[in-house]
């Protein structure tokens, strides 16, 4: 398999999600957001579409098992705005759809509302409310009430990523309610919650742009925190309380909710981590595309 891959990129030990394909139209992120982890392996760059993509697809669709659901995409953005223009992430859709294989779209852009009928769940990341704080943090994605309008535009079971939370930034208690009941209020069905985890370079990121919280991020990432599969997590009593507080408040909205990488089993209150317990049965999701 050449660009459908089986989904394993960390090999980390705290993931949760079944078995499934990830695919990357593209490669580098044109959002450009301070926290991303993708950045330590290729580089913090444009979105550019992989070489001769959609005839490498093309063959590995012909050996991939379809029962298998495609999670497009879990590192590089399929919605970036290049996408507008080259339309890659819609061919990859209309060749998956036609191939009978189940796409769970996993994004912070807002061009799905093109796409709807050619996917079959979708998970929008929203980190914050805060639309100064989020053009910080993630300074060319679509600001979040952008994101919230589009989820509830489109008509698909749909849930959303809280990812990352991010201790000193978006940790407060009462605006996690108020993003949850915003979620819950554009149509979401679950909710998925990860901490911040820090690798070198995003770190370095991450204290350059807030100064002020650099002594506190290296006391709980490197004094206090521990180190998991490459990657620096604050300390485990911290994250847990933060996340069965958040997995709480989203179950007493009527959501599921899960965490991401975090080794909290107690805390995983859906059928899937990732979403894609969304997704249609393969029966049902074949009776619809023929």
């Amino acid at each position: 398999m050449n660009v459908l891959r089986p989904f394993d990129p960390w090999k980390s030990p705290l993931c949760t999600c079944p078995p499934k394909y990830s695919l990357h139209p593209y490669t580098g992120c044109s959002h450009y957001c301070l926290y991303c982890y993708a950045t330590s392996y290729v580089g913090r760059k444009p979105s550019r579409p992989k070489k001769d993509f959609l005839k490498r697809l093309r063959r590995d669709l012909a050996r991939a098992d379809p029962s298998l659901p495609v999670d497009m995409s879990t590192s590089s953005d399929p919605y970036p705005p290049e996408e507008m223009v080259l339309g890659l992430t819609r061919a990859s859709l209309e060749m998956l759809r036609s191939k009978g294989f189940r796409v769970l779209l996993t994004t912070k852009g807002v061009g799905f509302t093109r796409d709807q009928g050619l996917f079959d769940g979708l998970m929008v990341t929203i980190t914050t409310l805060d639309r100064e704080l989020a053009s910080k943090l993630e300074p060319f994605a679509p600001p979040p009430s952008s994101r919230l309008d589009a989820l509830a535009s489109v008509e698909v079971r749909k849930g959303v990523r809280v990812d990352p939370i991010i201790p000193e930034l978006t940790d407060d208690l009462r605006d996690l309610k108020e993003l949850l009941r915003e979620i819950r209020d554009s149509g979401a069905e679950h909710v998925v919650f990860s901490t911040y985890k820090a690798k070198p370079d995003n770190f370095t990121r991450m204290v350059l742009s807030f100064h002020d919280l650099a002594d506190v991020w290296r006391h709980l990432y490197y004094d206090e925190g521990v180190m998991v599969g490459g990657y620096r997590y604050m300390p485990t009593s911290n994250r847990y309380r933060l996340l069965r507080f958040a997995v709480e408040e989203a179950l007493k909205l009527g959501m599921t909710a899960s965490v991401c990488r975090e080794g909290f089993k107690d805390l995983m209150r859906a059928p899937s981590c990732d979403g894609t317990h969304l997704l249609p049965q393969r029966s049902e999701h074949l009776s619809d595309i023929m």
